[in-house]
């Protein structure tokens, strides 16, 4: 195994911004006496009668509700005075699943230390590309998450954009056939038994589902939906943007789970947030589907339904702009 450029990724300190959460409303209300002027009233408050202040919480989903945009503000993209923006590093791991070492790109904060635990999001790449997409700069994921981290919309932490096609006998995708998809959904052994050992080892990783998210677009998508499903125990944050066919039965071939198999019996996720863009001609109504079987199911989710937007980058960023903000509250 093999890293390079190791030591980018203790990057200069910077600003450590909070993340800003929904807040809960808290309101008390104090009861008015009632009591005529002509009288003299005593009253006698009891222990029961101390506890009638009202609080009310809201459920985490119906917070991410309430922040979900259909669309990224124009802004999002630009590169501000006084914050820094650092760069995806291309790491190797032996992936013992793939038989072969296999690159993977990693984003730290720009202050990230051993001595603090960072929460861990992984973010799949579509059918055609590499490792390198959801890394490179048409996506601009760092400029991203780095500018919501200012505005103290999201917290700090690890992104890590592996490569997902995963075969002993094929290195790369060569169509959208069912062998092909097979090794697409083989990823998520690679995760399990390699990547998020590797990551372990190598970086301060806050453990447990409730720091671990992944999203995906596209085969990715798919591929997202397989890792949550998969392991709910260790995942508590799920997306997917623009995800492709087959991962229940009815969708396409090979299928994941049967229709009936689409919920959470039990570790449900704090979040599943599926995006989708009314224009997309690769993937059609697939992502329609989706969403009927899981209002069927009674899963709960988030729909975000993007107007006008097709199977692209654009979607992508839109569906960022919204996950990141909701991800480890």
């Amino acid at each position: 195994m093999r890293i390079l450029n190791y030591g980018i990724l203790a990057a200069a300190a910077g600003t450590l911004l909070l993340l800003a959460a929904c807040g809960e409303n808290s309101p008390q209300q104090n009861a008015e006496s009632t009591a005529p002027q002509t009288e003299t009233v005593t009253t006698v408050t009891t222990a029961a009668e101390t506890t009638a202040e009202t609080t009310t919480t809201v459920p985490y989903l119906e917070q991410c509700r309430a922040m979900l945009a259909e669309f990224p503000p124009e802004d999002l993209t630009e590169k501000r005075e006084g914050v820094e923006y650092p760069s995806f590093v291309k790491l190797y791991y032996d992936s013992q699943t793939a038989g072969r070492e296999t690159g993977l790109n990693v984003l730290v904060p720009p202050d990230y230390t051993v001595e603090k635990k960072y929460p861990v999001l992984y973010v799949l790449h579509g059918s055609g590309d590499t490792e390198d997409w959801m890394a490179g700069d048409m996506v601009q994921l760092s400029v991203i998450l780095n500018n919501l981290v200012a505005d103290g919309l999201a917290r700090e932490m690890i992104v890590v954009s592996p490569y997902i096609y995963c075969s002993k006998d094929m290195p790369r995708c060569t169509g959208l056939d069912e062998q092909n998809f097979l090794n697409f959904d083989n990823f998520v052994n690679d995760l399990e038994t390699d990547i998020m050992p590797f990551m372990a080892e190598h970086f301060s990783i806050a453990e447990g589902r409730e720091n671990t998210a992944v999203t995906g677009f596209s085969l990715g998508g798919r591929e997202s939906f397989n890792v949550g499903f998969s392991h709910p125990e260790q995942f508590g944050f799920i997306g997917s943007i623009c995800p492709a066919s087959g991962v229940i039965s009815g969708t396409g071939e090979p299928h994941l789970m049967e229709r009936a198999d689409f919920c959470f019996r039990e570790n449900a996720p704090e979040l599943l947030l599926l995006s989708c863009a009314d224009q997309d001609g690769a993937v059609g109504d697939i992502p329609y589907q989706y969403e009927e079987a899981l209002t069927q199911n009674g899963t709960e989710h988030l729909f975000h339904e993007m107007h006008g937007y097709s199977h692209n980058v654009e979607s992508v960023k839109a569906h960022l702009y919204n996950f990141l903000r909701m991800i480890f509250p």
